[in-house]
């Protein structure tokens, strides 16, 4: 093969390397651009959800998570008369 030869492939070569990742690239940006699109819709829902459906929740669970509290402070005590009561009863 003659040196112009071999110089013609090799820029034909660079050209079709260079498209395909140009190509690429293109594609790249345009999954990325849909996903951020995805991903403000979503987030835009999540916010709806929580100042609609989250937010007045809030006192109830309090309250709950209060309750909570007051049982599992109580547990110790339970646990402790429980091993006195179980040391008692015969086996």
């Amino acid at each position: 093969m003659s040196t112009g030869l071999l110089a013609t492939l090799t820029v034909v070569l660079i050209v079709i390397v260079v498209a395909v990742l140009a190509a690429a690239l293109i594609e790249v940006k345009r999954s990325l651009t849909q996903t951020a699109q995805g991903l403000a819709t979503l987030g835009g829902a999540l916010a709806m959800v929580e100042s609609e459906h989250l937010r007045p929740l809030r006192p109830a669970v309090e309250a709950i998570n209060a309750q909570f509290s007051i049982i599992l402070s109580a547990l110790p005590g339970i646990g402790r008369k429980a091993a006195i009561v179980a040391e008692r009863r015969p086996s």
